[in-house]
């Protein structure tokens, strides 16, 4: 992608059902859990790379000793300095008492993260500071064990104010209005709640205040809790949970817009944001591997027992389509699929932008994510070219000549790899002039890769802010002499913020907002969007389950064409040489594409949850009024 955006994180847990000697005997080390946890964030450190975190439980501990350790990190390699530093505590440990290297009780005792029970999360700071207090796992500490809450996630809610408010009606003192502690906290609430009402019930039973305790693990409820706790969520999640004594679980939202995947065998319980991470890293087939169901969780027992349960009735599904356009790893069977077939799609619109001559085209993609898009587009460039090869040797009929056939045959799609992204330059030189110079090397070309009077095809993933291609992209590959540029994106328009955990919040960021409000001053329709920021700010009146779309209008007026095409204006250096087009995937074939992940809210401004709505019209209430801050 050349626009970088961010996504917020990814979440592994794992629990080990076996006993820590079974590992050492299998695998030939106890600390097999600790090693696999490294894998699964290693293998999702594409989904968020400020921060990493990990904390673990330790079951059956003696009171006294330590059965919780969490370490968390910001540094520019955050999942490796988590794992240093652990490694350095294992190694000194093992140094310091090399007779204790076979001893599981003693490795379990006196070595953090030795535990059957872990909890790894990857972040990308979306939003605030990127401090480690905004780095996951959170943990919620009691006296009590059952008490002790850890929490990751990857999510973003879009009625803080209204949580917030609803755990001062409690009797809390949130520390700060944030998602994440209003979540913990309301789980937190409930879970007190619960281990008293079991507490007081058992002591009628007869039982003293040690006898309690184990079966306060048995009997708590974790499903009853989570359903309390969510209940007025407004957001997307995967939420993900460890209870001091050992149960765990993880919560996704009803329209499941989160993604989450999970595997089971006799050895392990296994939950990840991403498929591949864990068939990779537990060597699994496809098919068992599967997706938690919306609005459900999974929920692991102390005692090693899971189920699958159903806590918010699930809506309309509506995955995020930008998982399979972008941000999730390529490798995984559905989504590389989808992604050839996404630019599959977009190949009749190519055609037409490039008069239908492929000889004189050349095809490329902006790397490296675009790259399997490519791939599906150029595949349908080889099916059209195949044809009609067929069309003119039946044609040219039996009396047609070698030389001719081989020409014939020899016409294929001209596939180049033109532009390069270099290393990461330094931006050192504060004025605003020369800061530009320097991004716009960014990017370089491959010389001699286009002749002067080609075409030039080049997908994209998508075209968020067209920052990189006005200032870099458009401007290196004019220098190849083209006489046309079409810059081809596999995503659909961005119109609209993403509240639900993308780093895609303020609506004047987006070229396609930019272009239609000038597409507006063009036509002099500068009173529909008066009439727009009044709809919306009238809205913050009305309850969100009431909240209309009426940024919706904003871009009514127009076709999706037209948008494209002043996009290309403003995207368009004015020293340019070449036309420049822009195509854009329709939301059609986005549906096609990714037939079972529909949620499109950001191209079409249909959000899966009333919050959304809200979002909406409050980010354009600040466009209007000139505040540059988020909608949420």
């Amino acid at each position: 992608m050349s626009d970088a955006i961010k996504h917020e994180c990814g979440i592994s847990l794992i629990r080990l059902l076996k006993p820590l000697e079974y590992y050492q005997e299998k695998y030939g080390s106890v600390f097999y859990g600790v090693n696999k946890m490294y894998l699964m964030m290693e293998k999702q450190h594409n989904r968020g790379q400020d921060g990493a975190g990990l904390a673990s439980i330790k079951l059956d501990m003696q009171p006294g000793q330590r059965y919780m350790s969490r370490i968390r990190s910001i540094e520019s390699q955050p999942i490796q300095d988590i794992f240093d530093k652990i490694n350095l505590r294992i190694n000194t440990s093992l140094r310091d008492n090399p007779e204790s290297a076979n001893d599981v009780p003693w490795l379990k005792r006196n070595i953090p993260y030795v535990g059957e029970l872990l909890l790894g999360h990857v972040r990308y700071g979306t939003f605030g500071q990127n401090s480690i207090e905004s780095v996951h796992p959170f943990l919620r500490q009691n006296n009590w064990m059952h008490r002790n809450l850890i929490v990751a996630g990857n999510f973003n809610m879009t009625n803080v104010k209204e949580l917030f408010a609803n755990l001062v009606q409690l009797g809390q003192h949130p520390k700060e209005m944030a998602d994440t502690i209003t979540v913990m906290e309301k789980i937190g609430h409930f879970l007190d709640d619960a281990v008293a009402k079991l507490y007081k019930d058992i002591k009628k039973e007869g039982y003293n205040k040690m006898e309690a305790s184990p079966l306060i693990a048995s009997r708590i409820k974790i499903g009853k809790i989570l359903r309390k706790s969510s209940k007025n969520w407004d957001g997307g999640y995967a939420m993900a949970g460890m209870l001091g004594h050992g149960d765990a679980f993880v919560l996704r939202d009803p329209s499941g817009i989160r993604p989450a995947y999970y595997y089971q065998d006799d050895e392990v319980v296994v939950v990840a944001s991403e498929r591949p991470a864990i068939q990779t890293v537990f060597n699994v087939p496809y098919e068992e591997v599967r997706e938690l169901p919306p609005g459900n969780a999974i929920i692991i027992k102390k005692d090693g027992r899971v189920t699958i349960e159903e806590i918010q009735e699930p809506r309309e599904r509506k995955a995020c389509s930008f998982e399979r356009i972008y941000f999730s790893r390529g490798s995984d069977r559905e989504i590389y699929q989808e992604r050839k077939d996404l630019g599959k799609l977009l190949f009749p619109q190519i055609l037409e932008a490039i008069d239908y001559d492929l000889d004189k085209t050349v095809f490329s993609y902006i790397p490296n994510t675009a790259e399997t898009s490519f791939l599906g587009m150029i595949r349908e460039a080889q099916s059209f070219l195949n044809k009609k090869k067929e069309e003119q040797i039946l044609a040219l009929g039996p009396g047609m000549d070698r030389e001719s056939l081989h020409r014939i045959l020899d016409s294929r799609p001209r596939i180049e790899k033109v532009a390069i992204k270099d290393a990461k330059l330094r931006t050192f030189i504060t004025q605003d002039s020369s800061r530009d110079d320097l991004v716009a090397h960014i990017y370089d070309v491959t010389y001699g890769s286009v002749k002067k009077g080609d075409y030039l095809a080049i997908i994209d993933d998508s075209i968020v802010r067209g920052t990189t291609l006005r200032k870099s992209i458009l401007r290196i590959l004019d220098r190849l002499n083209p006489d046309k540029i079409v810059v081809i994106s596999s995503a659909p328009q961005i119109r609209y913020p993403d509240c639900y955990g993308i780093d895609m919040a303020k609506l004047e960021d987006f070229i396609a907002f930019r272009a239609a409000l000038e597409l507006h001053r063009d036509r002099g329709q500068e009173d529909l969007i008066d009439a727009i920021y009044k709809k919306c700010k009238a809205e913050s009146e009305v309850p969100d389950t009431e909240a209309v779309n009426h940024v919706k209008a904003f871009y009514e007026p127009f076709t999706p064409e037209e948008i494209s095409r002043k996009i290309a204006t403003l995207l368009s250096p004015p020293e340019i040489r070449a036309e420049v087009e822009i195509i854009y995937q329709t939301i059609e074939n986005l549906h096609k594409a990714c037939p079972n992940n529909l949620g499109d809210w950001y191209f079409t401004g249909d959000y899966p949850t009333p919050g959304g709505n809200r979002v909406v019209n409050r980010a354009f209430v600040n466009f209007y009024e000139g505040k540059n801050q988020r909608a949420y």
